[in-house]
Formats: structure tokens, C-alpha cells, sequence
């Protein structure tokens, strides 16, 4: 639960996110510029890039992540020697 200040700044700043957004577009005379062209590019192959390392990194080197060792685990017998 947000506060009332915290919850109307929000709403402030997306308001004028969005207009910004708007009155960008709304110029008709907007030549492509390096964004447009490879924006999406760029962020896809980041976060391509981002998951194939994470994948790696969580299966091939060996890390030992703390999992539990229940059912793993097996109690041996207790000597009193």
C-alpha cells in the first residue's frame, strides 16, 4: 500500500512521461534517428545476451547453490568405539 504523496508523484511523472511520449511523435516531420532504427535490436539482443550468460552460469560451472540434502542424504550407523 502506497502512501498518498508517493502514489500522486507517480501519477505525475507517468502524465508527463506520456505527454513527452506524445508530443515527440505528434511532429510530423520526424526523420528516423539511430533509436528508431536499432532500439529494438539492441534491446533484444542485450537481454539475449543477459539469459544465454545466467543460463550458463546457473548449469555448466559447478556452483554449488545450498540446495537441501534431504532424500539425498542417507544416516549411517552410529559406532561406539
Amino acid at each position: 500500500m502506497m502512501f498518498p504523496l508517493t502514489r500522486s508523484i507517480l501519477r505525475s511523472l507517468k502524465c508527463q512521461s506520456i505527454q513527452q511520449i506524445r508530443a515527440k511523435h505528434s511532429h510530423g516531420n520526424h526523420s528516423p534517428d539511430f533509436h528508431d532504427k536499432y532500439g529494438n535490436t539492441i534491446l533484444v539482443s542485450g537481454t539475449t545476451f543477459c539469459v544465454v550468460a545466467w543460463i550458463f552460469t546457473n548449469t555448466q560451472i559447478g556452483i554449488e547453490w545450498n540446495l537441501s540434502p534431504v532424500g539425498r542424504v542417507t544416516p549411517q550407523k552410529w559406532n561406539d568405539q
